[in-house]
């Protein structure tokens, strides 16, 4: 599993990008073929560090954070959360990581198989050109934490949407 370290507003040393390396070989590497590639970002903040772990293998993103005291702590619940994510999709996600990642010796604990998914409303609604800041304000106007538009710019359907931080992101398709 290839791996990439980020950090912000923090300094990290050689012994945790060994730590990180020998954590995810250890917990990841038998659910995942060797050109996964794994993201950890770092960043401080009111005294605890956030931990942002992507794993990208194949056509799926993984993608667990979490936050602790110790940046250690943080990525080991992290690389835990992800597994629980694997383990409680394991039927669905089969046939998409590795052959054998899925055997019964790959799970040693029991969490409850999420088989059915439970959509209770189904909603259409019709879809404006605006801009970006315009959707914010709207999304805000509605009291929602995303909102679904159509780019004027470029005439593609995007979604803002209110991060945990308070900040604002904007997902735009692509096919690349």
């Amino acid at each position: 599993m290839k791996l990439n370290i980020m950090a912000k507003k923090i300094q990290i040393g050689p012994s945790f990008s060994e730590y990180a390396e020998k954590k995810l070989a250890q917990k990841l590497d038998k659910f995942f073929e060797d050109e996964a590639e794994a993201k950890i970002t770092l960043k401080e903040q009111k005294g605890q560090i956030d931990a942002e772990l992507t794993v990208r293998a194949g056509n799926m993103i993984y993608r667990a954070e979490q936050t602790a005291v110790d940046k250690n702590d943080a990525l080991d619940a992290a690389i835990d959360k992800i597994i629980r994510k694997i383990r409680r999709n394991k039927t669905k996600l089969g046939k998409r990581i590795k052959a054998g990642a899925l055997s019964p010796d790959a799970f040693t604990d029991t969490i409850e198989e999420q088989t059915e998914y439970n959509l209770i409303r189904r909603k259409a609604f019709r879809v404006q050109p605006m801009g970006i800041e315009e959707a914010i304000l709207q999304m805000n106007m509605l009291g929602h934490s995303f909102f679904v538009f159509q780019n004027a710019e470029n005439g593609t359907i995007n979604i803002v949407y209110r991060r945990d931080d308070g900040d604002y992101a904007l997902l735009e398709p692509s096919t690349d």
